[in-house]
């Protein structure tokens, strides 16, 4: 008989749990953490080549530390806890900050943050493409010098457009126009200065 892994068994007790019991009780959002998105979210302001990813990188370690010590200790309750610690480990470097996002994102949507579904969909496809397998939703892009941007591994087969938009994610369609931005403004980053 199979076991089933234990981030599984807490997604399904989580979406058997009433959504009304987890909405009864609202509970203060945690400043702290709220103070650590906000960080996390203005080191990215500007976008692509404007980021210094030399500095960022260890701010975004310990933002990470700090909201799993956060997580450890039991001071995170609300949806926007989970959203904004969801955020902080979509930042990480590892799978398993990956999959930890995307199960804090599943959380938040069940503690009344529907618009967690998007980062849910987007931990998702992180997680997958860094074990080597193609992302579903088709959330992560991709640009490197000399190479098209481009959403690879992407299977576009699995998941229906009518899906992607329930969980808040562009069509394929729209996708591939952002993926034509995306390579235009990196292009343009890449460019020579006269």
């Amino acid at each position: 008989m199979r076991r089933l892994s234990a981030p599984l068994a807490f997604a399904l007790w989580l979406g058997a749990t009433p959504a009304a019991a987890l909405a009864a009780d609202p509970v203060p959002t945690n400043a702290e953490m709220t103070a650590i998105f906000d960080a996390d979210q203005a080191d990215r302001q500007g976008g692509g080549a404007a980021i210094d990813w030399s500095a960022v990188g260890p701010r975004d370690q310990a933002r990470q530390a700090r909201t799993l010590a956060l997580l450890n200790a039991g001071a995170l309750h609300s949806g926007d806890d989970y959203l904004h610690a969801a955020f902080v480990f979509q930042h990480g470097a590892q799978p398993n900050d990956y999959l930890l996002a995307h199960m804090l994102s599943v959380i938040a949507a069940a503690r009344g943050r529907p618009d967690a579904a998007w980062i849910a969909a987007a931990t998702l496809d992180r997680y997958l493409q860094n074990i080597g397998r193609p992302q579903i939703y088709g959330t992560q892009f991709r640009s490197r010098p000399g190479q098209p941007t481009n959403q690879e591994p992407y299977d576009r087969t699995l998941v229906s457009d009518a899906l992607r938009e329930a969980l808040g994610v562009p069509p394929q369609a729209a996708q591939e126009r952002r993926r034509a931005e995306i390579e235009a403004e990196y292009r343009a980053a890449q460019a020579p200065r006269p």
